[in-house]
């Protein structure tokens, strides 16, 4: 029988209500902080959005930012909100300066959306303006005004402050990471040469913008050349080659904004690239030996830009908008004049670039029938074996944007596997299962990913043999036994992304499971611990003697238990790269022959987990 259908299911929701029934429309996905693009840096990067357009309109050179546990304070010291308009800006919709192009020429946020998002979903939020020796300022609790200052007098210097807390009730057992914080404040600053951000305390700053971001994704003895920098209006652009890495790396920008799916921009420089090359060599190049190694960025600012979706990490306009030709038009007509120019006055950078993409077209050809057996042979397995229980949402939705929310478990072995794959949530949540241990690939070639199954499997499912951009997982999550023999696991197939696939962790896709190590649990309550201090303390917590599990391995958690640690309160650890150390070195020191350096590496941290283990003791007893 049909429900009724009557004027009582007609709803008005106001525009916090819809905001908090419906975040992912705001904000992407939710989360709890361990991954990248969680809902919290979406928040705080809102808020620094704007005070990014007011130091790209010459107001203010300076931001500073404090976090402190679930606290977030951005101060600017830009043209401060117009203080008759304060609460409107940050909680009415369609509201917002940047509707007005002459305020706010080339802004990245233009739907005035931002701030209120932010509002709605804080469980405090307060806004502070001053302009001319005056502030207004205003509380907010989830949405709600609380509390507002009227007009006062100031000797505080003029710009905007923004307080928020993320409210738990949206996001659950969150923390801000330092890592993927500096990593945000840091492409601020490689964008706005000149700029300084003050992030608790530490101070990030640019002189040579994309160059420096360069700089620092690839190291100097990584590098086949000096990095390329490349500089015209409304645009800017860095490359040069990996000697050590196989595929293509793009970083790529829109109005300050970081457009990690690409898009129009992106698409117009890797075309530039192919004409540039060919036309300067001569020679019709295949355009995947041009593009091999490449790791480059660039940066566009467009009137008015168009994005496919609200978090904006994809390019749609094809317009730069004042007058000037189509985005496509315009980078492909600045690669070509400004790349062929550097590439004139620069031979032995020309040299070097033609020998690279030469010995590209010779490995291609090499691999060439290898590679038609290995897909042959991936789709053999695909069709007739379970190594890959896939998700339903790439049934369904097939574009990047459906891909997002995608999850891929790495489990060793069939018990592993079975427990993620009975208690996943089979829309999102993929599981991949290896036999055996991987191959140590340090040193192989990329050949070795095509004889050997298993990579080639996974490279397979993954989708990632030509380029990140094809990747069809956002979270690729190693789940292993919390033992020696998952601890290597774990080693090995962080040497294979690192060896082959880099950009998969520099752009923050490779996590490791969090799982716990133990269950204590009496008549009434159940606690899982993942560490001797969290057993400790649930035993405390429990008093008299309550029954104490410890999982040797994913296999031994039952389904119904494992549908907890993969759920909302799922725990993943970020796989991260050394600052200091290149990759090269870093595969040289781990897995490379046994050193002298690794074994007092190795005996150095032993004792110092053993040190650390005896302090707890002492301080339980």
């Amino acid at each position: 029988m049909a429900a009724k259908y009557t004027e009582e299911n007609i709803r008005s929701l106001d525009w916090k209500e819809h905001i908090r029934m419906r975040p992912g429309m705001y904000i992407g996905k939710l989360g709890d902080g361990s991954t990248a693009d969680d809902g919290i840096y979406i928040l705080l990067k809102e808020v620094i959005d704007n005070s990014i357009d007011e130091y790209v309109m010459g107001a203010g050179k300076t931001i500073d930012i404090s976090i402190q546990g679930p606290r977030v304070i951005v101060r600017d010291y830009g043209r401060g909100i117009p203080l008759g308009k304060v609460v409107d800006v940050v909680s009415k919709m369609n509201t917002g300066g940047k509707y007005d192009t002459k305020a706010f020429k080339k802004s990245v946020g233009l739907n005035g959306v931002g701030t209120k998002a932010v509002n709605a979903l804080s469980s405090y939020f307060r806004v502070e303006s001053t302009r001319e020796g005056v502030s207004v300022s205003a509380e907010f609790n989830r949405g709600d005004l609380i509390h507002q200052e009227r007009l006062e007098e100031t000797t505080r210097r003029k710009g905007t402050k923004v307080t928020f807390i993320p409210d738990e009730e949206i996001f659950k057992n969150y923390k801000y990471r330092h890592e993927y914080v500096e990593h945000l404040l840091k492409n601020y600053v490689f964008l706005n040469p000149g700029l300084t951000i003050s992030f608790n305390g530490e101070k990030y700053y640019s002189e040579e913008g994309l160059k420096d971001l360069l700089g620092e994704t690839i190291k100097e003895e990584e590098r086949l050349f000096p990095i390329i920098h490349l500089k015209g209006n409304d645009i800017e652009v860095a490359l040069t080659y990996s000697r050590t890495q196989y595929s293509e790396e793009y970083h790529s920008f829109v109005n300050g904004q970081h457009t990690t799916q690409g898009g129009t921009h992106q698409n117009a420089f890797r075309e530039a690239l192919i004409k540039t090359v060919r036309e300067f060599y001569e020679k019709n190049f295949n355009p995947s030996d041009i593009r091999k190694s490449i790791v480059a960025a660039i940066s566009i600012k467009v009137m008015e830009p168009v994005f496919e979706s609200q978090t904006k990490t994809k390019l749609g306009s094809t317009e730069m908008g004042g007058g000037l030709p189509t985005v496509r038009t315009y980078v492909i007509d600045f690669i070509k004049k400004n790349l062929d120019n550097y590439l004139h006055r620069h031979e032995e950078v020309a040299e070097k670039l033609q020998r690279k993409i030469l010995s590209a077209e010779r490995e291609r050809k090499e691999l060439s029938g290898i590679r038609k057996l290995a897909r042959k042979r991936a789709k053999q397995v695909s069709l007739h074996n379970k190594k890959l229980r896939d998700c339903r949402i790439h049934l369904n939705d097939t574009s990047k944007e459906g891909h997002l929310d995608s999850t891929l478990f790495i489990t060793e072995g069939d018990s592993a596997s079975g427990s993620i794959t009975k208690s996943r949530n089979v829309k999102t949540q993929a599981v991949f299962s290896l036999k055996g241990k991987p191959l140590n690939s340090y040193g192989l070639s990329k050949k070795i990913v095509y004889e050997n199954e298993e990579f080639n499997l996974l490279q397979a499912a993954l989708n990632i043999e030509d380029s990140i951009e094809d990747l069809r997982y956002n979270n690729i999550v190693i789940a292993t036994d919390a033992d020696v023999d998952g601890m290597h696991i774990r080693l090995l197939l962080i040497t294979f992304f690192l060896q082959f696939f880099p950009e998969v962790i520099k752009e923050g896709h490779l996590y490791i499971l969090e799982t716990p190590l133990f269950r204590v649990r009496d008549k009434k309550e159940t606690i899982y611990c993942y560490s001797e201090e969290e057993k400790r303390a649930a035993i405390k917590k429990l008093k008299g003697k309550p029954e104490i599990t410890r999982f040797k391995g994913l296999g031994e958690i039952s389904p119904k238990e494992f549908k907890y640690f993969i759920g909302e309160d799922i725990r993943l650890d970020p796989v991260l790269l050394d600052k200091e150390m290149g990759i090269e070195d870093m595969l040289r020191f781990y897995m490379g022959k046994n050193t002298r350096d690794r074994q007092e590496f190795i005996i150095d941290n032993l004792r110092t987990d053993l040190d650390t283990l005896k302090e707890e003791e002492l301080q339980l007893s």
